[in-house]
């Protein structure tokens, strides 16, 4: 079995930081490609950064410049920098993972969620 597990929530002033971490665990042969989305209440869940296995990230248009994704492949954890946080910025954020893991028919690999953490910016 395979979990993922977010992190690093929590309630800072506009202006502020806070990094969140995505953390997986289990028979994991590799994780590929690792998505951050949010979703504020009563809004649409929005997809805000990517990363490849390889490293390449890709960001929404909302926090480019102010976000950035990365990955620690030897603690297989993949981790959010958001600075200059914004009240539009409040909402839950999880990752979701395309992990291979092991199993006794061989390596297979499926998407997992994890349970979401909460980012409140407010003063």
């Amino acid at each position: 079995q395979v979990q993922l597990v977010e992190s690093g929530g929590g309630l800072v002033q506009p202006g502020g930081s806070l990094r969140l971490s995505c953390a997986a665990s289990g028979s994991i042969v590799s994780i590929n490609a690792v998505d951050w989305y949010r979703q504020a209440p009563g809004k649409e869940r929005e997809l805000v950064a990517t990363i490849t296995n390889g490293g390449s990230t890709n960001y929404a248009d909302s926090v480019k410049g102010r976000f950035s994704i990365s990955r620690d492949n030897a603690e297989n954890t993949v981790y959010l920098q958001m600075n200059s946080l914004k009240p539009e910025d409040t909402a839950v954020y999880s990752c979701n993972a395309q992990i291979k893991m092991s199993t006794e028919w061989g390596p297979k690999q499926y998407s997992y969620w994890g349970q979401g953490t909460q980012v409140t910016v407010s003063s």
